[in-house]
C-alpha cells in the first residue's frame, strides 16, 4: 500500500471517529433535553394537580369573597388566590379557558378552603347573594386615602363595620400592611421599603366602583381593592423590571401625572418632563405633592408653602419623594412606562386652568414666556 493510500485510510478513520463522538454529544445533549423536559413536565403537572386540590381540606372558616358585575376571570382569580380560596390564580384561569367557563354571576359568596377548584367554579356559577346590600364605594381616579376614608363613611349607615374612622386606623396598621405585601409581594415589596410615607398602600387602592356586602369588614374592602391593583399592574411588572423602575417609583410618578395631565398624550409628554427633571438631579416641583404635603387643596401656592418642611415637598427635595399621592388610573402607569418627549429634553411644563391646554419647555427663559401667555386665565381660575 502507497502512502497515499494510507493516508486517505487514516483521514477515514479520523472522520469515521469524529462523527461517532459527535454522534454521542448530540445524543448525549438530546439526552440531557428530554430527561430536563420529562423534571419539568412533572413538576408542572404536580404543581397544577396540586392547585386544583383545596387549600386546606380541613378548612372551616368562612371567607368572604365579592365579584363585582363585570368582573374579569383574572380579577375573580386574584381575588380568590389573595384570600386564599384557591391556591393559583394561574392554573384557576386556565382551567376555565380550557373549559370554556364564561358564566360567573356577581355577588357575594361565602367560601372556604376545603373546597377545590372545581367547586369554588361551581359556586360562583351558581350565583352568590346580591351585593348591594350596604352599597357601593367609588374610588375616582386621583383620590387619595383620606378622601376614601370620607366617601367610607357614607357607607357606615348601612354596614357599620365601614366608617372612614376604621379605615383610616387600618391603613396605619404595619401587621395588616405586611399581610398584604407577603400576598402581592411584586406589586408591595418596594412600598414596604419606603421610607417617611404617609400611608404605604396610597397610591395601591385602585380606582374603580366596589361593591359592598352588608357583612364585608374594611379589611374585607381594602384587600378586594389591593387584588385589583395587582391583577391590572400583572401586564406592567416585566415592563417596570426591563426598565429598572421600582412599583413604587412607577405608582409615584403615576400619581403625579393623573393629577398633572388631562388628555393621554399631555400624561404622556408630562411623564417624559418628569423623568428628565429626575435625570438632570431637579426637584420636580410639582404643586400636587405640596399639597399633600400640606394636606389641603389650593390653586394657587405661596413662597411659604412651596417651602414647607416634609418629605413629600417635591420643590425642595429631588428624586421621586417617598411615595404615591393619590390613586392613579392604569392610562397614567402606562403613560409612565411609555412617556413621549424625552427625546425633545422638555424640563417644564405649564398648564392653563382655563382651557387645559398644556405649554412645554427646554428652557427656564421658554417656560416663564409660557406662563405669561396663561398668566390672565390662571389669575381667573384662582379667583
Amino acid at each position: 500500500m502507497d502512502r497515499r493510500s494510507s493516508d486517505r485510510q487514516d483521514k477515514r478513520r479520523q472522520r469515521s471517529s469524529e462523527k461517532k463522538a459527535a454522534n454521542k454529544i448530540v445524543a448525549w445533549v438530546i439526552g440531557i433535553v428530554l430527561a430536563v423536559l420529562v423534571i419539568v413536565g412533572l413538576m408542572g403537572y404536580r404543581y397544577v394537580r396540586s392547585a386544583l386540590e383545596p387549600v386546606d381540606p380541613n378548612g372551616k372558616t368562612s371567607i368572604s369573597v365579592t365579584v363585582p358585575a363585570g368582573s374579569s376571570t383574572k380579577q375573580i382569580a386574584a381575588q380568590l388566590e389573595a384570600k386564599h380560596v384557591i391556591k393559583s390564580a394561574t392554573v384557576f384561569s386556565y382551567y376555565v379557558k380550557f373549559h370554556n367557563i364564561a358564566d360567573f354571576q356577581a355577588g357575594q359568596y361565602k367560601l372556604t378552603q376545603r373546597a377545590n377548584m372545581s367547586t369554588v367554579i361551581q359556586a360562583l356559577r351558581a350565583g352568590g347573594s346580591a351585593t348591594t346590600a350596604a352599597g357601593q364605594l367609588l374610588v375616582k381616579e386621583g383620590t387619595t386615602i383620606e378622601q376614601i376614608a370620607t366617601s367610607m363613611d357614607k357607607l357606615s349607615k348601612s354596614n357599620k363595620n365601614l366608617t372612614g374612622k376604621k379605615f383610616l386606623a387600618l391603613m396605619k396598621d404595619q401587621t395588616f400592611f405586611n399581610q398584604l405585601a407577603k400576598k402581592y409581594p411584586q406589586l408591595l415589596s418596594s412600598a414596604a421599603n419606603a421610607k417617611g410615607v404617609r400611608y404605604r398602600l396610597e397610591g395601591y387602592l385602585f380606582p374603580a366602583t366596589y361593591n359592598v356586602g352588608a357583612g364585608e369588614t374594611v379589611k374585607d374592602l381594602v384587600d378586594a381593592m389591593v387584588a385589583k391593583t395587582d391583577s391590572v399592574m400583572q401586564s406592567y411588572y416585566k415592563s417596570i423590571k426591563k426598565q429598572q423602575y421600582t412599583v413604587q417609583e412607577v405608582m409615584t410618578l403615576a400619581s403625579l401625572v393623573e393629577r398633572e395631565g388631562v388628555t393621554q398624550d399631555d400624561r404622556r409628554k408630562i411623564a417624559g418632563v418628569f423623568l428628565n427633571r429626575i435625570d438632570a438631579g431637579m426637584p420636580l416641583q410639582s404643586d400636587i405633592s405640596v399639597m399633600y404635603a400640606l394636606n389641603t387643596h389650593k390653586t394657587h401656592l405661596t413662597n411659604k408653602d412651596t417651602s414647607v418642611d416634609s418629605p413629600y415637598n417635591l420643590y425642595v427635595h429631588t428624586g421621586y419623594g417617598p411615595g404615591p399621592f393619590d390613586s392613579p388610573s392604569e392610562q397614567s402607569i402606562t403613560a409612565v412606562l411609555s412617556p413621549d418627549a424625552r427625546d425633545k429634553d422638555y424640563l417644564y411644563f405649564v398648564a392653563n386652568l382655563k382651557t387645559g391646554e398644556v405649554l412645554y419647555a427646554t428652557t427656564r427663559e421658554q417656560h416663564d414666556a409660557n406662563t405669561a401667555k396663561f398668566a390672565s386665565d390662571n389669575a381667573a381660575a384662582d379667583k
